[in-house]
């Protein structure tokens, strides 16, 4: 097979993998299955599809069509070709703006696809919790629905004609057709397209199977049902049922999970933009029980959304930093909260009928607080929800929420005692389940805490699917609501429809795909659900000592914490900071769910005594930035930086560390060194032949600038030239300032000027003697050499800081180790004094801009002057604090305003942009967002950026000098 595949590789214009890295980065999605393909092709256009079905119609195997990979319910795994359109089939093809029509390629982004509508005041509705990765062939594919599915349906409801390949290379279309049409399409030549609309014509014609359907089929007011094909849909159509719409196979491939056709172009309807003024009624309840019956009543006012948030996720989000900030509208400890969303033109009438749904509540003693929110507050509770199936993950541990049950839907006025029932079954398992989501729709996502590791769990994964699926069957519900049948599923699907019912879906899967070539043994024909588990049951968990500290887990539970639901595959139009490399890249391989993978493969997998000595893991961790924007972006908390620091310390135990490793890692001693003459250090480096006889040796890029040092480090202008300079008498309040490394040698006029605008500002700064951060040291994985100096910063500033004595820092990536690393970093007899003097560190854009809350700073200490300032926030201080910080802290002058550039990371890192081999995606990842934004800044505009990096990556990206925000502010209070 192996020649057969080079073969292959070689008729494609795409690419075709074979090799094992990215076999294993495609042998999971967002489920619970795991499933080595044959190989991972990426075509490049239709020639390149016809291909990879030619060819697996030849060699007996199969094509997996992919986008984002988000299923939850195995559907993108399996051992034939996955075929991956999400890079190249990304096209917007054409809009009809009077017909509300967009027809697209199936790899676009639904987001994306409703900033190109936006302008044209239209809207795709359909909105999954995964809308900023999730693409159009995959929302088809499942037939996904969202939040908003009580207004907007569906996608089938949105599907309006698809272009696809058929499974013998036939290029068709599918649309709207009149029964006479249908009919003469039945009578066309002796075509796989004509078979198809026979053997639908003959079995929906037949009066048994229409019974059948009838009888059997989920009831009709569900408005979500994905169980199996959508035969039943298909027969309320004008051929079979009088009176009713024209027919249309795009409402079987709706929901067919790439099973009857490869689908190459989509045509959708859209709607008119929802109204402008968007209010959430969150209701806070005692229990889940209260909360379902008052959602009866709350469907009753046609809310655009009822959505579900229980306890159990609430609890999940006081430990998550990016989802802790959307706490605010909490009172108490609710048992439950209904997120129960108004779409009105005006905020009054979104006040009024909010207003009358509260006294409904109110009067049947339902719900016991009811905040109103809007605008940027809304957008921070549907950022919460939507988390809900990340912040899962977060369990420390084996025991996971796992994605079995949890896409069930019944009748609204149903769903309150399929619930009871429900969590009756439960009991007598001794398990509980979270319950979230799409109450007005009468879904709720529940998902039983087990560990799949052990052979007890397995067997209850099973046991557990079985029961419900009866349950459900009893209230004639859908065992898929919007997450499909997939693998999980498909076994239980004869039961949900009957074996009648069953059969005609086999004759359908069989008609269209007679050689088995599309994604088999989904929806029919699936082998067992607790087969080809991405865990196998009674695994022996390896003991891997480590250099960092896990909290109540060891390194690979963390790496376990991600279960794929890819939120790192998001581009930069949807903002924020993770993940940077995949961004420029678009390559699953660069995603931090692709980084998770194989680590927790090779860990749990390998055969090797250091089980980090993988050039395979390598490889796949080398574009990682350690940006840290998953450290809060990822809802499941994976810290994907220190996972790679902890990686590379093994790998270089078993390799060596290499000499530019050690060269970076030692920065701080090679800067003392060249500090003794920094004019001679300075002039070899900006020569262009001295600097680039260095440049090649430490094999940094030849078209990077190197940073230069400044005539006098900071510790010796405070200690020798400061006392003279110094006017006036200090303030009452002290603070020590961290000199790191950065500020020290190469930064020293900022140090200055901060010293100063303290100063200035009535505090008195200190300064000791103290080593340096060591962020260089962490940066290339030398932890050991790390921890010696995390240890003693520790132990020397755990003496003279405290709550009323902060410690302040300037670097970013510096003083938020103490926040971040050192806690971990240091050995257990010193972790709790680190936890405790991370409670007093700060950066300094932080500390002023809680002195200005308090009011100890204010804007009469500055200058009139108007300015307009663009900032650019630091990875770091995004992921550990907030930019917002230096916002509040540059808008302390009245007349200066401040813009913050949606920028994630520059693309600089530390040294990963002087690196040679990673310059050109340096500047990729900066030309995205950050160069655009500081090019077109209008003439006077101040660029301010924290980092000392994205600071020197703008200059050689742009031609621009940043400042760093004291520099600003000392500037504004100078004069």
């Amino acid at each position: 097979m192996r020649d057969k595949l080079e073969q292959l590789a070689q008729k494609m214009e795409g690419k075709l993998y074979t090799d094992d890295t990215m076999r294993t980065l495609y042998a999971t999605d967002a489920s619970a299955y795991r499933e080595m393909p044959l190989a991972v092709a990426i075509p490049q256009h239709i020639d390149d599809l016809k291909t990879l079905i030619s060819f697996a119609r030849e060699n007996k195997t199969s094509l997996i069509p992919r986008t984002a990979g988000t299923s939850l319910a195995g559907q993108v795994v399996g051992n034939g070709i996955i075929t991956d359109v999400s890079r190249t089939f990304t096209n917007i093809l054409e809009l009809n703006k009077e017909e509300g029509w967009v027809r697209v390629q199936p790899g676009v982004i639904r987001d994306e696809l409703n900033m190109f509508l936006k302008p044209h005041g239209l809207y795709f509705g359909p909105e999954t919790s995964t809308a900023n990765r999730a693409m159009i062939g995959g929302m088809v594919g499942n037939n996904s629905c969202g939040s908003n599915s009580v207004v907007y349906g569906s996608t089938r409801e949105h599907l309006l004609e698809v272009k696809a390949l058929l499974s013998n290379g036939e290029e068709v279309t599918f649309g709207s057709i009149d029964a006479e049409t249908f009919h003469q399409k039945c009578e066309g030549p002796d075509t796989l397209e004509t078979k198809l609309y026979r053997q639908i014509r003959s079995s929906l014609s037949n009066h048994s199977y229409q019974e059948e359907i009838r009888k059997e089929f989920p009831k009709k007011s569900i408005p979500r049902r994905n169980t199996g094909y959508a035969v039943d849909m298909l027969l309320d159509t004008s051929p079979f049922t009088a009176g009713t719409e024209d027919f249309n196979f795009c409402k079987l491939i709706a929901g067919s999970e790439g099973t009857l056709a490869f689908l190459t172009e989509i045509k959708l309807h859209v709607d008119p933009l929802p109204p402008k003024e968007t209010g959430l009624l969150c209701i806070h309840f005692n229990n889940i029980d209260e909360s379902l019956r008052a959602n009866i009543l709350v469907m009753e006012y046609k809310p655009s959304a009822s959505e579900l948030i229980d306890h159990y996720i609430l609890e999940c989000t006081k430990d998550n930093i990016e989802q802790s900030k959307n706490r605010f509208f909490v009172q108490g400890d609710p048992g439950a909260i209904l997120v129960v969303e108004f779409c009105r033109n005006t905020r009054e009438e979104v006040k009024e009928i909010a207003g009358r749904l509260e006294a409904t509540l109110r009067a049947a003693g339902l719900g016991y607080h009811f905040p109103l929110l809007f605008g940027e507050d809304s957008k921070k509770i549907w950022a919460l929800r939507k988390a809900g199936l990340g912040l899962l993950s977060n369990l420390p541990g084996d025991e996971k929420a796992v994605p079995v049950i949890e896409d069930t839907a019944v009748a609204v006025e149903d769903l309150p005692d399929f619930i009871r029932d429900f969590n009756d079954i439960l009991k007598q398992y001794n398990l509980y389940a979270v319950h979230y989501a799409h109450a007005g729709s009468g879904e709720i996502h529940l998902r039983p805490i087990i560990n799949l590791k052990t052979e007890e769990g397995n067997l209850l994964f099973r046991k557990i699917a079985e029961e419900i699926a009866t349950l459900v069957k009893k209230y004639h519900g859908s065992l898929s609501g919007e997450h499909g049948d997939g693998r999980l599923r498909g076994e239980f699907i004869k039961q949900m429809v009957g074996d009648k019912n069953y059969e005609l879906l086999r004759q359908i899967k069989y008609t269209w795909d007679p050689e088995n070539i599309f994604n088999p043994n989904k929806i029919v024909d699936t082998p067992s659900m607790n087969s080809m588990l991405r865990y196998e049951p009674g695994q022996k968990a390896p003991n891997i000592q480590t250099i960092f500290h896990f909290p109540e887990q060891t390194m690979l539970q963390h790496a376990e914490q991600c279960n794929g639901s890819g939120d790192c595959r998001k581009t930069q139009l949807s903002g924020g900071t993770m993940c940077p490399s995949y961004m420029a890249t678009r390559n699953e391989k660069d995603t931090t769910r692709a980084r998770a993978n194989i680590l927790r493969e090779f860990l749990t997998h390998s055969n090797k005594e250091n089980r980090f000595d993988h050039k395979e893991i390598y490889e796949v961790l080398d574009l990682c930035l350690a940006c840290k924007g998953c450290k809060s972006e990822c809802p499941s908390n994976v810290d994907m930086a220190k996972l790679k620091m902890e990686f590379l310390q093994h790998y270089y135990d078993a390799n060596g560390v290499p000499l530019r490793a050690k060269m970076i890692g030692n920065y701080s001693k090679l800067s003392a060194m060249a500090a003794i003459a920094p004019g001679v250090y300075n002039a070899m480096i900006n020569n262009s032949f001295t600097g680039g006889i260095i440049r090649q040796f430490s094999g940094f890029a030849a078209k990077r600038s190197l940073p230069g040092l400044h005539n006098i480090t900071l510790k010796k202008w405070f200690s020798q030239k400061w006392p003279g300079e110094k006017q006036g008498a200090a303030g009452d309040k002290k603070v020590y300032l961290f000199c790191d490394e950065f500020t020290n040698y190469n930064d020293t006029s900022i140090g200055i000027k901060a010293v100063k605008l303290l100063h200035r500002l009535g505090y008195d700064v200190q300064m000791i003697e103290h080593p340096e951060s060591a962020r260089a040291y962490m940066s290339k994985g030398l932890l050991r050499k790390a921890r010696e100096f995390a240890e003693k910063n520790v132990r020397i500033f755990s003496n003279v800081i405290n709550e009323n004595v902060p410690l302040l820092g300037i670097e970013p990536s510096a003083i938020l180790s103490f926040r971040d690393e050192y806690p971990d970093l240091v050995r257990e007899g010193l972790r709790a004094q680190a936890k405790t003097l991370a409670k007093h560190v700060y950066l300094i854009d932080e500390f002023l801009a809680m002195e200005a809350d308090k009011g100890h700073i204010t804007a009469a200490q500055f200058t009139s002057d108007k300015q307009h300032i663009k900032l650019h926030g630091h990875c770091q201080q995004k992921a550990l604090s907030s930019a917002l910080h230096s916002k509040k802290m540059l808008s302390l002058p009245q007349n200066y305003t401040v813009e913050v550039i949606p920028s994630g990371c520059c693309g600089m890192a530390g040294s990963f942009g002087y690196e040679k081999e990673h310059y050109d995606l340096s500047m990729q990842i900066g030309e995205m967002v950050l160069f655009p934004a500081v090019r077109n800044a209008a003439e006077g505009t101040i660029i301010a950026a924290p980092g000392t990096s994205c600071r020197h990556q703008v200059k050689d990206g742009t031609g621009v000098k940043a400042l760093h925000p004291v520099e600003v502010l000392y500037l504004a209070i100078s004069h």
